[in-house]
C-alpha cells in the first residue's frame, strides 16, 4: 500500500479522560467487525492490571482499515510514571489527537505529553470528549486548550489544530459545540483529511527504527516500528546495526511480520510496505531505539531522547522467615533476570547491581511505576522486598541538588487551607491559585520526595474530593530534612500466630495492620503508633488458663478491621529503615533489620554519631 493511503496517529490524554473507550468506538466504527462480534470493554488495555486500575500502562498499536486507508493508532498511558511509554512512540505517528474532558479541561499530564508530541513536529486534532455528562463548559475547555498551545510554543500549524466535539461513550462527533451530531466514521474521515500521510520512501533499502518490543510464544522477541523507507517480507536478509557507532552490525533473517489489526492481536502481513507500522521477528536480542537495515552500512536512525529517572528503589531477596512459603521464583538470579528482561521493554527503567549480594537498584520516573512492576512479579510467582523510593540526586555546580516537580491540585474550596499546610509541610512553594465554579486550583514546585505520599494524604485532606497530577520541572538546590509520615509503628517483638488475646490489649495503643491467626515474625511491622516512635509489641501472647479461665471466653473480643495496605500505599507508607515484602499471597510490612536486639543497637549508635558531630 502506498504511504498516501496510511495514517499513524497517536492518541494522548490524562488520566481517565475516555482515550481508550474511544478506540473500542474507532474499531467498531470501522467496520472491520460483524455486527455480532463481541469486542470487549477497553479492548487495548490487555494487562489485567490496566484493567483493573482502568489505566493504560503500556503503549499498544492496533490498526483500522477504513475505505482504502490504513488508520495506525497508538494507544498511550496518561499517567506521569508512565511517560516513557508515551516518548519512545512519538517517531512512529505522523500526528496525534488529544483527548480533552469537556468538563475538567487539559491536566498536567496531557501539557507533557503534548509538549512531546510538538517538538517532535507532529499535527494534533483536538477532540474535546465526554460532552454528554452534565455541566460541560467546552468553550473554556477550547479556549484553555489553545492557550496550552500557545504556553508549549507551537507552531502556527500546531495552533490552528482542527477542534471536534463528542462522546466516545455514545458514540458520536461533531465539528462545533452545538453541531449536528455524526457517527464515528465522522471521525475517521476527519483523521484521513487532517493527519499527514507518513514521510517514508517506498524504493530503497529497507530502514525502521525499533519503537516498541513484543514477545511471541512461537517466535520470541518482536521489533515493532515504522516502516521509514523500502519494505519487508519473510525470509528477507536485514541488519541490526549496533547501539554505538563501533558495534557491528548483526545480520539476521526475517522470520516472520506482523501487521496490528482489530483489538491489537496480531495477524501475518505478506509485506511490511513504507510507512506502515509492523512488527519483524527473528532477533535473539533487539532494544527499542536500534535501527534495523537493508545493509550493513546503512545510518542510524536518531531516536527520541527519554527524561532521566527521578526515583530509585532497592530490589532484594526475600530473607524474611516466612520467604519461600508463597512463591516459586525467590532467588537473586531469578530476581535480577526479571529486572533486566523488564528493562530491556521499558526504556525509563534503569536496573544496576549494587555491591551486596542480592540487592538491586531499580529507578524509574515515580512510585507507582515501579508498583506495577513488583505486582507483575507477584502475579508471576516472585517474592521480592522492596525498599521505599528515593530520589536521586545530583551535584550541580558543587550544589547538592534534588528533583521538583509542578503539582496541579484541584479540590473544593473548604479543603484549601488544609492543602496548603501540607504542601507547606513537604517543603512546596504555591506558584499559582485560582477559584472556579468546581473547586480551587493550586499550582506549586515540590521535591519529588515530597510527592511520596502525597496522593493519600490528599485523599485524606479532602475527604476524596481532591484531584492531583505533577509533571517534573528541574533539578533544583536541596530543600533539607523533611518529614512526610507523622506517626512511628507497633513492631512485633516475637514470631509465630497473632492471637486475638494480644491483640484486644495491642489495638488501644495504635491502628493493627493484621488479623488474628495471621503469621507474624520478629520485626515485622503489625500496626501504627500515632506518636513518632516505634513501640515494640507481642502480637503472639496467649493468656494463662485456671479454672476459671477458659482457652475461649476471649474468642469475641471486640477487634476493629485491620488495616490493609495496597502495594503502591505500602510503598509510600513505609519509612526509610523499612520495608515491603511483597509475594503471590501477601504484602507485608517489616524493619529492615529483624532482630530487636540488632535495631536497639543500630540505634544507638546513631543517636552517638549524632550527638558527636553536633
Amino acid at each position: 500500500m502506498s504511504p498516501t493511503h496510511i495514517r499513524n496517529l497517536a492518541i494522548i490524554a490524562h488520566v481517565d479522560h475516555g482515550k481508550t473507550t474511544l478506540v473500542d468506538t474507532l474499531l467498531r466504527a470501522s467496520g472491520n467487525f460483524r455486527e455480532n462480534q463481541a469486542i470487549a470493554e477497553r479492548a487495548m488495555d490487555s494487562m489485567d492490571l490496566e484493567r483493573e486500575k482502568g489505566i493504560t500502562i503500556k503503549a499498544k498499536n492496533t490498526s483500522v482499515h477504513w475505505n482504502d486507508h490504513i488508520i495506525n493508532i497508538v494507544d498511550t498511558p496518561g499517567h506521569a510514571d508512565f511517560g516513557g511509554e508515551v516518548e519512545r512512540v512519538m517517531k512512529m505517528v505522523d500526528g496525534v489527537m488529544l483527548v480533552v474532558d469537556a468538563y475538567e479541561g487539559p491536566q498536567a499530564q496531557t501539557r507533557f505529553v503534548l509538549k512531546k508530541a510538538l517538538q517532535q513536529g507532529l499535527t494534533p486534532i483536538v477532540l474535546i470528549n465526554k460532552m454528554d455528562r452534565p455541566h460541560i463548559q467546552p468553550q473554556e475547555v477550547h479556549d484553555k486548550v489553545l492557550e496550552l498551545f500557545l504556553e508549549l510554543e507551537a507552531t502556527d500549524e500546531q495552533f490552528n489544530a482542527k477542534f471536534l466535539y463528542g462522546s466516545a461513550r455514545a458514540g458520536w462527533v461533531t465539528d462545533s459545540a452545538t453541531g449536528e451530531q455524526h457517527p464515528m466514521e465522522f471521525l475517521l474521515k476527519q483523521i484521513v483529511d487532517h493527519i499527514p500521510a507518513p514521510k517514508a520512501e517506498p524504493e530503497g533499502n529497507f530502514e525502521m527504527l525499533v519503537s516498541n518490543i513484543d514477545w511471541d510464544s512461537f517466535v520470541g522477541r518482536v521489533a515493532i516500528g515504522k516502516v521509514t523507507r523500502g519494505s519487508v517480507k519473510l525470509g528477507d536478509r536485514v541488519w541490526l546495526l549496533g547501539k554505538s557507532p563501533e558495534e557491528a552490525a548483526k545480520p539476521l533473517k526475517v522470520t516472520k511480520v506482523f501487521q496490528y489489526v482489530g483489538t491489537g492481536a496480531s495477524s501475518d502481513s505478506a509485506i511490511g510496505t513504507a510507512g506502515d507500522i509492523v512488527g519483524i521477528s527473528g532477533f535473539e536480542d533487539v532494544d527499542i531505539g536500534q535501527t534495523i537495515g537493508g545493509s550493513a552500512d546503512a545510518a542510524a536512525l536518531p531516536f527520541v531522547a527519554i527524561d532521566p529517572p527521578t526515583i530509585v528503589m532497592q530490589f532484594s531477596v526475600n530473607d524474611g522467615p516466612l520467604a519461600g512459603r508463597e512463591g516459586k521464583h525467590v532467588t537473586s538470579r531469578a530476581i535480577r533476570d526479571r529486572l533486566f528482561k523488564e528493562a530491556k521493554m521499558n526504556v525509563s527503567l534503569s536496573i544496576d547491581d549494587t555491591d551486596k549480594a542480592g540487592i538491586f537498584n531499580v529507578s524509574a520516573r515515580g512510585a507507582m511505576q515501579i508498583a506495577v512492576l513488583v505486582e507483575q512479579m507477584r502475579r508471576e510467582g516472585f517474592e521480592v522486598v522492596i525498599s521505599r523510593p528515593m530520589v536521586i540526586t545530583k551535584r550541580i555546580n558543587g550544589d547538592l541538588c534534588e528533583p521538583y516537580e509542578t503539582l496541579y491540585v484541584e479540590v473544593p474550596e473548604e479543603y484549601v487551607g488544609g492543602l496548603m499546610k501540607s504542601i507547606s509541610e513537604r517543603k512546596g512553594r504555591i506558584e499559582d491559585m485560582h477559584t472556579h465554579p468546581h473547586g480551587t486550583t493550586l499550582v506549586a514546585t515540590v521535591p519529588t520526595r515530597g510527592l511520596i505520599g502525597f496522593e493519600f494524604e490528599l485523599m485524606n485532606i479532602s475527604s476524596g474530593h481532591g484531584i492531583h497530577s505533577h509533571l517534573f520541572k528541574e533539578y533544583a538546590p536541596h530543600a533539607g530534612p523533611m518529614t512526610t509520615r507523622g506517626t512511628g509503628t507497633l513492631v512485633s517483638t516475637e514470631s509465630g500466630e497473632a492471637t486475638s488475646y494480644a491483640l484486644d490489649t495491642i489495638q488501644v495503643r495504635g491502628k493493627l495492620f493484621i488479623a488474628p491467626g495471621d503469621q507474624i515474625y520478629d520485626g515485622m511491622i503489625i500496626g501504627e503508633n500515632p506518636r513518632m516512635d516505634d513501640l515494640p509489641v507481642n502480637p503472639t501472647r496467649a493468656k494463662n488458663l485456671t479454672n476459671f479461665r477458659s482457652a475461649g471466653n476471649d474468642k469475641n473480643a471486640a477487634l476493629p478491621p485491620p488495616m490493609r495496605f495496597s502495594l503502591e500505599r505500602a510503598i509510600e507508607y513505609i519509612a526509610p529503615d523499612e520495608l515491603v515484602e511483597a509475594t503471590p499471597l501477601s504484602i507485608r510490612l517489616r524493619k529492615r533489620t529483624l532482630n530487636s536486639g540488632e535495631r536497639q543497637r543500630e540505634k544507638k549508635k546513631t543517636e552517638a554519631e549524632f550527638e558527636g558531630a553536633v
